[in-house]
């Protein structure tokens, strides 16, 4: 099994082809990439959390380090520019140490303001990469953001290395028993807020270090899509009927997103949960290479159309829930999205490294990706079933109410929703669950 060292050297050597490859086409003989700085909040000197340039990130795992940088040309090693001020208010970087740092030429900057004379001489040929293109012009970097740069760079990055995966897996290990954690918690009566608290104690992480912010909505909370609000209020055993969390956790700057749904008690909605668990794996059973991920998008609505019908929840066949739109209702975003440095993971939607785009089909606007499926991309699958009170409200007041049992849907109003997601990486004729590889026992 390869080392750490081994599978951190192979990500460089391809991230460095990668490189190469765009410079030709381009024109260009360098890629300057910012890790960004601190953006300060609005008549104050308190700063937002920072959080580094994703294609920063790409190449090594500081996701803490402000004003660093990185000369990357494709044929020589890197040149990362390490920040290392001498500061009594904040704590500082401290020495570059890892198995990644062999794999750089290090240049240690105390102020960054003095930035310039690490740079290349001949920057005009060169292009920034990052957030602030205004100091890459104080600069006199050339290019600043170039489209085409980053459609290729973007493009790309949907095929995994193996020490990409590698870091997915583990961050999924880690969520997964935070999760465990929340599980437990909520069986034991504790608040969202509390929830909340035990799940960034199993990290062992503040929110700030999250890929995302948990979602943990409990009873009508559930039907809030990016319910955030995390409520201290503790609710009454008699009022406990279920828990919707969405909570991940990052491992060297890539993301794991997983999502749960528990019932309290046994009943109408238990089963719903167990059904929706059996259909989300039976789309992941689904995906494999050669597919469009909208296929499996328009499938899941296909298999959720069965599901209302097999529970009573409409009065038509499961071709005329679908057709009349009656399945966007219940499940209104879409079915999942690349994932990796960033929870939505940049490609999506694009069909080549020219940039070429494919957008989300009008009948559902909110889906994340439309890229053809093929190994080494790493995807989420995350089915959903909600009882949304405005779009209930939409679909009593349309055409199709009639089609719709108001008294079965009524009961599942306190419950709120259902979403159940892992994450899975493609193989050459299937895919793994990530997720469920791990031990949710």
């Amino acid at each position: 099994m390869p080392t750490i060292h081994q599978l951190f050297s192979q990500h460089i050597e391809q991230l460095q082809q990668r490189v190469a490859d765009v410079l030709e086409r381009e024109e260009l003989d360098a890629l300057i990439i910012h890790s960004g700085y601190p953006l300060r909040t609005f008549l104050d000197d308190q700063h937002y959390p920072f959080k580094t340039n994703p294609h920063f990130k790409h190449w090594l795992p500081l996701t803490e380090h402000p004003h660093c940088w990185l000369v990357v040309d494709g044929t020589s090693k890197p040149v990362l520019i390490y920040h290392q001020p001498s500061d009594y208010w904040h704590k500082t970087a401290g020495d570059p140490e890892g198995f990644w740092v062999d794999s750089f030429e290090i240049k240690r900057m105390a102020n960054p303001q003095d930035i310039e004379p690490f740079l290349p001489v001949k920057r005009q040929r060169c292009a920034y990469i990052g957030e602030h293109p205004e100091l890459a012009e104080a600069l006199d970097i050339g290019e600043r953001n170039p489209e085409s740069v980053l459609n290729y760079l973007h493009y790309y990055r949907a095929y995994k290395t193996d020490y990409e995966l590698e870091c997915i897996h583990e961050a999924n290990r880690r969520a997964v028993k935070a999760h465990l954690s929340a599980k437990e918690l909520f069986f034991a009566g504790a608040s969202e807020f509390e929830i909340n608290l035990a799940y960034l104690a199993s990290l062992g992480e503040s929110e700030y270090s999250l890929p995302y912010s948990n979602i943990i909505g409990m009873n009508q909370n559930a039907a809030i899509l990016h319910y955030t609000a995390l409520s201290a209020s503790k609710l009454a055993e008699k009022q406990h009927y279920s828990m919707l969390i969405d909570a991940g956790a990052e491992y060297r700057g890539y993301a794991a997103d997983i999502t749960r749904t528990y019932a309290y008690r046994k009943g109408l909605f238990a089963e719903l949960v167990a059904e929706m668990d059996k259909l989300q794996l039976a789309l992941i059973a689904d995906l494999k290479p050669g597919y469009r991920y909208t296929d499996l998008h328009f499938k899941a609505h296909r298999q959720l159309a069965k599901l209302l019908v097999d529970f009573e929840f409409v009065y038509c066949s499961a071709a005329a829930a679908v057709e009349k739109g009656i399945t966007r209702c219940f499940f209104p975003h879409g079915l999942g999205h690349h994932l990796g440095l960033q929870v939505h993971d940049v490609g999506g939607f694009m069909q080549d490294e020219d940039g070429d785009v494919q957008a989300a089909p009008a009948s559902d606007p909110f889906l994340r990706c439309t890229r053809m499926i093929e190994p080494r991309q790493v995807l989420t699958i995350e089915p959903g079933l909600y009882f949304i009170e405005s779009l209930l409200t939409e679909l009593a007041e349309s055409e199709h109410t009639r089609l719709i049992n108001w008294a079965r849907v009524d009961e599942m109003r306190r419950f709120g929703g259902i979403r159940i997601e892992d994450n899975v990486v493609v193989t050459a004729l299937a895919c793994n669950n990530l997720t469920r590889e791990q031990n949710w026992q």
